[in-house]
């Protein structure tokens, strides 16, 4: 979450939402990609066109550009047809104003049906294991009871958005699981075999979430996913 000097910073001229929700913080101009990151030079400049064409027009330009997604999963063995004809995308964003107004508007997680995804993922990743940004990586998996799940899941978006998480050109993007006893969030990275970044986003996503000492997070590279064509099971432990 962001200190009260970050948030008075674009308090300014972001959307009127009430006090007690948290701002995001804008992102200043690109930082290079770290070992993890896989974005080439256009991709950079165009990023750099694009805060720069929206710092003009008195907005507040974020990092990277998002796009929410969703999926109402349906019974039986999944394969990546189904999948896919299943993910619905919401909507695209670029700004803390189009952050919030989008947001604001989006069904809270206690009100989702089960079984059901939505995800949150940078702009051209797709939310799937087989995609090109995907395939080599993982995620970190925290399980909550449905009670807190919508808390803990705008905390992870704000972190997400803010660019605060630790190795963040590693990230690929979040996701919220509604399921019948529990809610699952899990954030996908681009590299599996990266130690020094999955252990570092593990620990960044425990503090940015004042995880309690009581939850375990779990990690399962993607490529296991495809094995057992599961998403949840058969997770490496890593506390």
């Amino acid at each position: 979450m962001m200190d009260t000097v970050e948030k008075k910073e674009i308090e300014a001229k972001a959307p009127s939402v009430p006090s007690t929700t948290p701002h995001p913080q804008p992102a200043a101009s690109p930082a290079p990609p770290t070992s993890g990151g896989e974005v080439d030079a256009d991709g950079e400049a165009e990023e750099r066109e694009r805060q720069a064409r929206e710092l003009k027009s008195g907005l507040h330009p974020l990092k990277h550009k998002f796009v929410f997604w969703y999926t109402r999963r349906t019974p039986g063995v999944r394969s990546q047809t189904s999948y896919e004809e299943n993910i619905k995308k919401i909507i695209e964003f670029s700004t803390v104003e189009g952050f919030w107004v989008c947001y604001c508007h989006l069904a809270r997680p206690s009100t989702l049906p089960s079984p059901t995804d939505l995800h949150l993922f940078k702009e051209g990743i797709r939310p799937l294991w087989e995609d090109s940004a995907n395939c080599n990586g993982g995620k970190w998996i925290i399980r909550f009871k449905k009670v807190v799940s919508g808390r803990f899941w705008e905390d992870l978006v704000l972190a997400l958005i803010g660019d605060q998480l630790d190795y963040g050109e590693n990230i690929c993007g979040a996701v919220l699981s509604i399921r019948f006893n529990e809610d699952i969030l899990s954030v996908w990275n681009r590299n599996a075999s990266d130690h020094q970044a999955v252990m570092a986003l593990r620990d960044s996503i425990k503090r940015h979430l004042k995880l309690p000492p009581s939850y375990v997070m779990e990690y399962k590279p993607h490529d296991a996913s495809l094995r057992d064509n599961s998403s949840y099971r058969n997770t490496w432990l890593r506390g």
